[in-house]
């Protein structure tokens, strides 16, 4: 009995002796282990958790992104600021295997293999309610135009929010607003006081032609007050619609008119029977003939009958 206790005392002497061996020599191993795996992480240049981007995406490669941090979606100090997964989802394939560049879960450029709708819905699930309410329903969305066709997000100037070089970025569909703005006649749109952002909201509107207000009157009237009116009498064209008459974005006639005048009034007003030619008319047949020899004026005489 006495031998068999000492045995098994032996046995776990041995035991505590291998496994403190076996602890001094993997120990190490593991500390080290961890600390080369700190040291291997890649460090957040400006986003939480953009190390595994940036490693790769800096100023020197094909795709940098840095600029970003200059942007509205580079401030950290805004709990709203997304990060690079947010918008292009977990890295998946393309961390893993950078050499052969797959594409991310979602990419937002011209090689993009994802659905415009799903590249939208990215935006929309930040950039909802406001100016956008309308988006669904906009001639953009139904036409299937992407958020990025217009912005540019990894730079510090977006051309498209810049006064400047926005009309720009709306002359690439609208080519034909292009040479309307270089006319005589026109909105100081080159000179950046008046832009298109200013007239019609992009994202969708409650208005025709995509106008930030609810008609192109009260759209106008926005600028130019003087006309809203009232007035003792008033010109029907003028209530209904200003581009009736007026082409805002330029024209070869004075004052934005689509065609000179009289031209432009005489499209609705008939030349031969407007009032304003009767009465005159009138006027010369009153001194040309006495009151008991006056002709009957016919409602379709010119001028140039009695002149």
């Amino acid at each position: 009995m006495l031998s068999n206790l000492k045995t098994a005392q032996t046995i776990l002497s041995w035991l505590l002796a291998i496994s403190f061996v076996i602890g001094i020599l993997i120990l190490p191993q593991y500390v080290f282990a961890e600390d080369l795996d700190d040291e291997d992480t890649p460090q957040d240049l400006i986003l939480k958790g953009d190390g595994k981007c940036t490693v790769c995406h800096d100023e020197n490669s094909d795709n940098p992104i840095l600029a970003i941090g200059k942007t509205k979606h580079g401030t950290t100090a805004d709990h709203r600021t997304p990060t690079c997964t947010s918008c292009h989802g977990e890295g998946g394939d393309h961390e893993d295997t950078p050499h052969k560049a797959p594409m991310p879960q979602r990419a937002f450029g011209k090689k993009s293999v994802n659905p415009i709708e799903e590249r939208n819905n990215t935006c929309l699930a930040c950039h909802q309610g406001g100016k956008r309410m309308h988006w669904s329903g906009s001639t953009h969305a139904n036409r299937d135009v992407a958020c990025t066709s217009c912005h540019t997000i990894h730079t510090e100037q977006d051309k498209v929010r810049n006064r400047i070089t926005q009309p720009e970025v709306c002359f690439n569909c609208h080519k034909e607003m292009r040479q309307l703005i270089n006319r005589p006649y026109r909105h100081p749109i080159r000179e950046g006081k008046v832009t298109c952002s200013d007239c019609h909201n992009p994202h969708g509107s409650a208005g025709p032609s995509k106008m930030v207000r609810d008609s192109i009157n009260d759209t106008c009237y926005t600028c130019h007050m003087e006309k809203r009116g009232p007035f003792v009498y008033n010109h029907p064209p003028v209530q209904e619609n200003c581009a009736i008459c007026h082409n805002p974005h330029g024209t070869t006639a004075p004052n934005l008119l689509r065609t000179r005048s009289p031209f432009i009034c005489q499209e609705c007003h008939e030349p031969n029977t407007h009032p304003r030619q009767l009465r005159d008319t009138h006027w010369r047949l009153c001194k040309k003939y006495p009151r008991s020899r006056m002709p009957e004026l016919p409602h379709t005489s010119s001028r140039q009958q009695y002149a």
